[in-house]
C-alpha cells in the first residue's frame, strides 16, 4: 500500500458511503485512477467490505462485556467451534498475554448476558474466565 491507498482507506473509514466522485475530489485524483485503485485494494483483501456502525441510538437496548477466557490450548479448535454457535459473541481474538482468547458479546440484558456467560463457562475446556461490562465508550476508532 502506497500513500494513496493509505488516504483512500482511511477517508472510507470514516464514511463509507462516500461516492466515488467526492473520493476522487477529496484526493486531487481523476475519478478513473480512485476507481482503479479501489477495485485493487477490494481484489487484494486490503478493503473486505461495506459495513454500517450503529450510533448510540441503536446501541442504547445493547448491554456489551468483554470475556477473557483462559483454555486448554488442544481444545481451542472444539472451543471455537462452540463459540462461533453463540449468537451473542461478536468477536473472538486470540492473545499473547495471561489469557487465551478475548470475547466480545452483545446481550440485551443482564440475564441474557448471564446465561451465555454460563454456556461459555460450562463449554470443555474452558479454565477460567473473567468478564468486564462495557459501560460507556469515550473513543470509538476501530475500522
Amino acid at each position: 500500500m502506497d500513500d494513496l491507498d493509505r488516504a483512500i482507506v482511511g477517508l472510507l473509514s470514516g464514511d463509507a458511503r462516500m461516492s466515488l466522485a467526492v473520493l476522487a475530489r477529496k484526493l486531487k485524483v481523476a475519478r478513473s485512477t480512485a476507481q482503479a485503485r479501489l477495485e485493487r485494494l477490494e481484489t487484494a483483501g486490503v478493503i473486505a467490505g461495506y459495513t454500517v456502525k450503529l450510533g448510540e441510538a441503536a446501541r442504547a437496548g445493547r448491554l456489551r462485556a468483554t470475556v477473557l477466557l483462559e483454555i486448554e490450548l488442544r481444545a481451542q479448535p472444539t472451543i471455537l467451534h462452540r463459540l462461533k454457535a453463540i449468537p451473542e459473541v461478536e468477536r473472538i481474538s486470540t492473545t499473547s498475554g495471561r489469557v487465551d482468547l478475548l470475547l466480545q458479546i452483545a446481550a440485551t440484558s443482564t440475564q441474557q448476558l448471564d446465561k451465555v456467560l454460563d454456556e461459555v463457562g460450562a463449554i470443555p475446556g474452558v479454565q477460567g474466565s473473567e468478564s468486564l461490562i462495557h459501560l460507556t465508550t469515550k473513543l470509538d476508532r476501530a475500522v
